[in-house]
């Protein structure tokens, strides 16, 4: 809705402050806060000190990053190529092709995702595709996971395509292959870039799944934030989590500087 007069826009906004403050705002202030503390003190932390800082850069708190960077990142390209792929297809199989993709592809996301994890678990348990027990199956759940998100991304960038750029390559006898690459994915490039930005915090965050799947030895970060806060370890877990929203927010800030060069080209 346009506001048009200053009254109308102070009262917009002062509405924005006292919904996105105590909802958005404070919590992660709070984390942040925590993150900095040794113990309460009535309402608010005190005690300031960086130590849990120290402790989350090094050893298993960054052994448990680089796990869930490379996680995300394997997660999203393989869901990214997926769900490109797919919608790409979609497109040339009509409304009925595309709707049952629609429907597999968003299975996933219309069921909780514990229960993604226990079907990957039961079924990549037992030969011939046995992958319990090692990385792969934490990769696979993930990118289950955060492929519907590709896919309909893609898909509704499809649709927005000005199909007279394919028409007038193919016009000047360019091939299938060469109009795929050399037209439709550049044009396509910004609303990939926004998918793999989508994917990759979402799996940067999976945690239900993931509790019934990981194994010792590839332990994501918000496990062991999850674990330590059960522990009571209460700002360590802050820190941690500190450690995760600026990691995914300094990857989200890179892709949107790619998307921006790109919907520039």
């Amino acid at each position: 809705m346009l506001v048009h007069s200053r009254t109308g826009r102070w009262t917009v906004w002062a509405g924005f402050a006292v919904l996105f403050v105590p909802l958005f705002a404070l919590p992660l202030l709070v984390i942040v806060a925590a993150s900095f503390s040794t113990h309460w003190s009535g309402a608010f932390p005190s005690g300031p000190t960086t130590a849990h800082y120290t402790a989350a850069v090094r050893g298993e708190s960054l052994q448990a990053l680089t796990t869930s960077l490379v996680t995300a990142v394997t997660a999203s390209l393989i869901a990214l190529t997926v769900g490109t792929w797919a919608a790409l297809a979609a497109s040339a199989l009509g409304k009925r092709g595309e709707r049952v993709l629609d429907a597999l592809f968003m299975l996933p996301v219309a069921v909780p995702s514990v229960v993604v994890g226990l079907a990957v678990l039961v079924a990549f348990s037992q030969p011939p595709v046995l992958l319990n027990g090692t990385r792969w199956i934490v990769i696979l759940a993930h990118t289950v996971l955060v492929t519907a998100f590709a896919h309909q991304s893609v898909s509704a960038a499809i649709v927005r395509l000005d199909p007279m750029y394919e028409q007038a390559a193919a016009s000047l006898g360019a091939r299938p292959s060469y109009v795929l690459l050399r037209v439709k994915l550049p044009l396509l490039l910004p609303s990939l870039n926004a998918a793999a930005g989508l994917c990759f915090a979402l799996s940067m965050g999976e945690l239900s799944a993931t509790m019934m799947l990981y194994p010792p030895d590839w332990l994501p970060l918000p496990v062991l934030i999850f674990t330590a806060t059960d522990r009571g370890s209460l700002f360590t877990g802050s820190a941690l989590a500190v450690v995760l929203m600026a990691a995914t927010l300094l990857a989200l800030l890179a892709v949107c500087r790619i998307r921006t060069r790109a919907s520039f080209r």
